[in-house]
């Protein structure tokens, strides 16, 4: 019995031997068979050979290759068979067989660039660019070729790049705390339910230089800027001059106590809610009209999407003649102007924000619907909302009254005139046919207040009976009131909040959205 399981144990044996050599002699075979050549890449020599890799720390060397760049968003069918060079961020990547497939992006423009294996171009350059990481910074030779179909995800869709170089000037960590296809996804209303990647508000703040870098956010503070330039030029062609204004002063400047106080050597001061106290110096000093741009600062603890600690206010001031309605029309105008300007001039910007959150087109008139607060009061109560004579409107029924203009008027922009006195700073000039009312104004978009302005007390007595009245303390302000000591033409003027402006114009629900780095309660950081 022993000796036949010895036998059984023996034939099995021989025959995994048997196997085994047999393995070996076909391995030999093919071996010969294919010669030299199927030796293992890492004996081939490199064709690629100082065509890719990572280039050392730029520090302006003098001596450093001078290329000329092409921009992404230059790329067309006019350059195909041309040779360019071109920097950007290495957007995505995917490796498929002897080819790489990467998407190389500029701000908001993008195209696809294919590394593949060539007599110029080796598997290890291939394998090379397939492995360096997201939102690298990479320079890539590379031939401009038309492709057969559109390139869907890239801003330049009828041309890809075909790579001879590729270089790593600046490499990202691997590990990112947010990926930017994430951060880029469309948001629409219902798709809360379904597999779609958000990241949220807080992950997109506590990583804001990763969340710039999207499309939509290239889009959404160039066209900020582009309020900026307009505001400025239309100011400017209109005669106004622009002035720069203290951030740190002596007291309160819309009085209350929404300042943030400041160690001032042996005393103290605050930062500035508005520039509003110095743009009437400047209009008593004879500049007539002026404007500034500037960071506003507000103590409020108002946790809002629409409320910031530090916001951009871009003011304006003006001298009238007989009536502040000039003034109320001139700037009424100006956002028509500017309005206009975003539309002409920014539809590219406009149409990437809508694509990732779509939003109605803004809608206004030329010129601008005026209603007074009385209009306004009966509007709400046909609606059944109750607002009293001396009543400020809180937000829900601004955003109310707002969707009553857009059904009636059929726009989202309109001036909301004669305030109640009592809810507006002490500067302001009351109506000489109702000391209840005033004579200012608040201008709204998408149902929200975006400029708050008003006729200015300019009597010096007048001035400091009403500050009085507020309980401002005199001494703080004498050298705003003795500003208008020496005569001072009537004026009136406005604050706008830049951030907010932007936020409605593109319809978006945060104004967080359009402040780059933002400031409120919670965050001071990064």
């Amino acid at each position: 019995m022993v000796e036949e399981v010895e036998k059984t144990e023996s034939k099995k044996a021989a025959k995994k031997e048997a196997k085994k050599a047999e393995k070996a002699a076909k391995k030999a075979e093919h071996k010969a068979a294919d010669g030299p050549s199927a030796a293992p890449a890492r004996d081939e020599a490199d064709v690629s050979e100082g065509r890719y890799g990572t280039l050392p720390l730029i520090r302006s060397d003098p001596s450093a290759p001078k290329r000329a760049f092409t921009a992404a968003k230059d790329l067309s069918k006019a350059l195909t068979g041309q040779q360019v060079w071109i920097r950007g961020r290495l957007h995505t990547s995917r490796a498929k067989g002897k080819q790489c497939f990467i998407v190389l992006r500029q701000r908001e423009f993008s195209v696809q660039v294919l590394v593949n294996v060539s007599e110029a171009v080796s598997k290890a350059m291939v394998k090379f660019a397939s492995n360096i990481s997201k939102e690298s910074i990479i320079d890539v030779q590379a031939k401009v070729a038309q492709v057969p179909s559109s390139v869907a995800g890239c801003s330049q869709s009828e041309v890809e790049l075909v790579a001879s170089e590729v270089w790593v000037v600046s490499a990202a960590f691997p590990q990112l705390p947010l990926q930017i296809e994430d951060a880029s996804r469309p948001e629409k209303p219902g798709d809360e339910d379904s597999l779609n990647i958000r990241v949220n508000q807080d992950t997109r703040l506590d990583n804001r230089v990763l969340d710039l870098r999207t499309s939509t956010n290239q889009a959404v503070f160039r066209l900020e800027a582009g309020v900026c330039k307009l505001f400025r030029d239309t100011l400017a062609s209109r005669g106004f001059v622009e002035i720069h204004t203290p951030k740190i002063i002596p007291a309160a400047s819309e009085g209350g106590a929404n300042v943030f106080t400041v160690s001032y050597f042996k005393g103290s001061a605050y930062l500035a809610q508005s520039p509003q106290l110095y743009k009437q110096m400047a209009i008593a000093a004879d500049f007539e009209k002026v404007f500034t741009v500037g960071a506003v600062f507000r103590a409020e603890d108002s946790n809002t999407h629409r409320h910031l600690t530090e916001f951009t206010g871009l003011d304006l001031e003006m001298a009238f003649q007989y009536h502040y309605h000039e003034v109320m029309l001139t700037i009424g105008d100006l956002f028509t102007e500017i309005f206009k300007g975003l539309r002409d001039q920014y539809s590219r910007e406009i149409s990437l924000v809508g694509q990732q959150y779509p939003a109605e087109a803004f809608t206004f008139l030329e010129p601008p619907l005026v209603l007074q607060f009385p209009e306004a009061r009966t509007m709400l109560k046909e609606a059944g909302v109750e607002v009293g004579a001396e009543d400020d409107l809180s937000t829900p029924v601004e955003k109310l009254l707002g969707r009553l203009v857009k059904a009636k008027f059929h726009t989202d922009f309109y001036i909301l005139d004669k305030y109640p006195l009592a809810v507006r700073p002490f500067y302001t000039m009351p109506d000489p046919q109702d000391p209840k009312t005033s004579n200012s104004y608040d201008m709204f978009m998408r149902g929200e207040e975006i400029l708050s302005g008003a006729q200015r007390i300019h009597d010096p007595q007048f001035l400091t009976e009403r500050a009085k009245h507020h309980g401002i303390d005199i001494p703080k302000i004498a050298a705003y009131i003795d500003a208008f000591k020496y005569g001072c033409p009537p004026h009136a003027g406005g604050g706008i909040g830049l951030e907010r402006v932007v936020m409605l114009y593109l319809g978006l629900d945060n104004v967080r959205k359009t402040s780059m780095f933002p400031r409120d309660p919670k965050r001071v950081t990064p």
